[in-house]
């Protein structure tokens, strides 16, 4: 099917842009249900469904939430904590400025 686009009017040419991007937008939905089949099947011959594969909670649910272990203490208000990571606190850049150490403030 070959298309003189030479012989075509402007009304024509949009026409066929509107019904190649809707034809292109079909084939990529195809496409990608085609993929999702493929992939169930192939996690399926494993014994193990797609989502238990793709599933983010399982992989990384240890992962989020975790929180550090305090390193630092205020030495004079001992619920002031750091764990070394991020922005220095105040009363520990106050502490460093006023002669203490980092090896002071450790719990």
């Amino acid at each position: 099917m070959a298309i003189k686009l030479d012989t075509m009017n402007r009304k024509e040419l949009e026409e066929l842009r509107v019904d190649i991007d809707k034809a292109i937008v079909d084939l990529h939905k195809r496409e990608k249900q085609e993929a999702l089949l493929a992939a169930q099947k192939a996690a399926a011959e494993f014994g193990f469904s797609l989502d238990e594969l793709t599933s983010k909670r399982g992989a990384r649910a240890g992962a989020k939430g975790t929180v550090a272990e305090p390193k630092y203490v205020n030495p004079e208000n001992a619920t002031q904590t750091w764990t070394g990571k991020g922005r220095q606190p105040n009363w520990f850049k106050s502490a460093v400025a006023a002669g203490a150490s980092a090896d002071d403030l450790l719990i």
